[in-house]
């Protein structure tokens, strides 16, 4: 779930940040199809939903009985 989720968060990020270099993911070029303020909602979405998944996959490591014990 870390995994999935970073990449998720990643996506959302590039998906805000590229426009402003003229660039754009191929993957997400179907947001702008939508209108300004769905592609907003998305993207932002993107990033929520990717951190959330980051930090539940987070939890689930240290919450797992096979993980070994943290030394102090």
């Amino acid at each position: 779930m870390k995994k999935i989720g970073g990449y998720i968060a990643i996506f959302g990020v590039l998906a805000i940040v590229l426009p402003f270099f003229n660039l754009q993911l191929r993957l997400l070029t179907w947001i702008d199809n939508w209108g300004e303020t769905v592609s907003w909602a998305i993207k932002i979405g993107l990033i929520v939903i990717g951190a959330v998944l980051f930090l539940m996959g987070n939890k689930e490591e240290d919450e797992s009985p096979n993980s070994m014990p943290k030394s102090e």
